[in-house]
C-alpha cells in the first residue's frame, strides 16, 4: 500500500483530483454527494440514500447508478491509496435488486496493485445483503497520454 491517507487527506486529495465527480461531488446539486470514510485495512466506505429519483423499475435502484457507486467507491479506495487513476475495466454482477428508500452502503477495497495497473473489489450492500459486486481494473492517470 502507498501511504495510507486518512479521511481528511482522502478528502484533500479528491477534491483537488477529482472536483466535480457525480458520485462524489455536488456540482450545482446534481451529484450523489458521496462522502467515503477510510477504515484501518484500507478500506473505504460511504452511504447513500437511494432516493426514488435514482430508480430504474418502480421501488428499483437504476442498474446505472449502482454501477457508478461502485466505481466511485474504487476510484476513492485508490485516492487513500495516494493514486490518482483511471477505469479501464469495470465488471459489475447484479446479486439482488437495490430498493429505493432504504439506504446501502458501498465498499471498496485495494486488491493487487502492479504500478500502474492497480485492481480493486467493490460490493453495494443493503439490510445487510450483498446487492452487487465488482471488480476494476485502474491504470495511473500520469501514464496515459490522452489524459495529460
Amino acid at each position: 500500500m502507498r501511504g495510507h491517507h486518512g479521511d481528511i487527506s482522502l478528502l484533500a486529495f479528491r477534491q483537488h483530483s477529482h472536483p466535480d465527480c457525480f458520485v462524489c461531488g455536488q456540482i450545482a446539486g446534481c451529484g450523489l454527494g458521496l462522502r467515503f470514510c477510510v477504515a484501518e485495512d484500507g478500506v473505504v466506505e460511504a452511504s447513500f440514500s437511494c432516493e426514488p429519483t435514482f430508480e430504474g423499475y418502480p421501488g428499483t435502484l437504476h442498474g446505472g447508478i449502482v454501477c457508478a457507486l461502485l466505481d466511485g467507491a474504487m476510484t476513492n479506495c485508490l485516492f487513500a491509496h495516494g493514486l490518482e487513476a483511471v477505469t479501464v475495466e469495470l465488471s459489475v454482477r447484479f446479486r439482488r435488486a437495490a430498493t429505493t428508500g432504504r439506504p446501502v452502503t458501498v465498499r471498496a477495497q485495494l486488491a493487487s496493485s502492479a504500478p500502474p495497473l492497480h485492481s480493486l473489489t467493490a460490493e453495494v450492500l443493503q439490510g445487510g445483503q450483498t446487492m452487487a459486486t465488482a471488480t476494476g481494473r485502474f491504470i495511473e492517470k500520469h501514464t496515459i497520454a490522452w489524459f495529460t
